[in-house]
């Protein structure tokens, strides 16, 4: 299954002051009318990502880093001598590893990693047996499985084989149609 918590392993190498500190960036994202995305604790840097709709901007992320550094040096919550906190949104690209995460996917084109062949995986589509990684458009997800448009052909893939996921920026097609009229005039 996709970690549901951090980007850096599983809940057993979960230290209890970072769920202490996604718990406190949680509550304070919520205040300042966001949502915590995700939370990584890298090489003494706290990387803390906000979302909501329709976008978090700087504000929000200047905020939510004011009220976690607030509380993080008064508690001392943090081990060790120093760390960097960086507070921003997930991007354009974002990571996917929640459940809603994915959900908030339908729609955009997914590249997606697997351990596991997509035959093993129970996927018939000749061109796609022995591959492990797939770019398609997410249309749904039921249950525990995600269901992927890959040329016309529908794409069912367990969300607890994947392995890694992000979606993939694509300019608007109008957009792109309107650029070229444009450099042809």
């Amino acid at each position: 299954m996709i970690d549901n918590n951090t980007s850096e392993g599983s809940d057993t190498n979960r230290p209890s002051w970072l769920e202490r500190v996604e718990t406190i960036a949680s509550q304070i994202a919520e205040q300042v009318g966001c949502r915590l995305y995700d939370i990584e604790f890298s090489s003494r840097v706290l990387r803390i990502y906000i979302d909501k709709e329709p976008n978090a901007g700087i504000k929000d992320c200047e905020n939510v880093s004011r009220g976690l550094s607030e509380v993080l040096d008064a508690d001392d919550i943090i081990p060790g001598e120093h760390y960097q906190l960086e507070v921003s949104t997930p991007g354009l690209e974002r990571v996917l590893k929640k459940d809603w995460h994915f959900q908030t996917a339908i729609g955009k084109k997914v590249k997606l990693r697997t351990q596991k062949s997509f035959e093993a995986l129970g996927v018939t589509l000749n061109q796609l047996k022995n591959a492990k990684s797939l770019e398609a458009d997410l249309v749904k997800i039921e249950g525990s499985d995600l269901y992927f448009d890959f040329n016309g052909n529908e794409v069912k893939i367990p969300v607890n084989a994947v392995e890694k996921a992000k979606v993939l920026f694509e300019f608007d097609k109008n957009e792109k149609n309107e650029k070229k009229n444009t450099k042809k005039q």
